[in-house]
């Protein structure tokens, strides 16, 4: 019965505003490969995680998870 109780209140502190930022919305960035073309989605988390260490003229780069290539964040096209 205690065990419950305490999966309860673990659940409402979830729910809760929390230092997790589990309640934030995450926004995803379209990552494009160099070699196969083919895009993804990166969580912005992800992206910022990466970009700590980088120079001010430096892309993020993470592999491509379908050829193992580098992808960069891919441009938006301007109309």
């Amino acid at each position: 019965m205690a065990k419950n109780k305490e999966q309860d209140d673990f659940i409402k502190w979830l729910d809760e505003e929390n230092p997790f930022s589990l309640n934030e919305e995450i926004e995803f960035f379209i990552f494009r490969c160099n070699d196969c073309g083919k895009e993804d989605e990166v969580s912005n988390c992800v992206v910022e995680e990466f970009h700590v260490d980088l120079e001010n003229n430096e892309e993020v780069e993470v592999v491509c998870p379908f050829c193992n290539a580098t992808m960069r964040q891919a441009k938006k096209k301007t109309q």
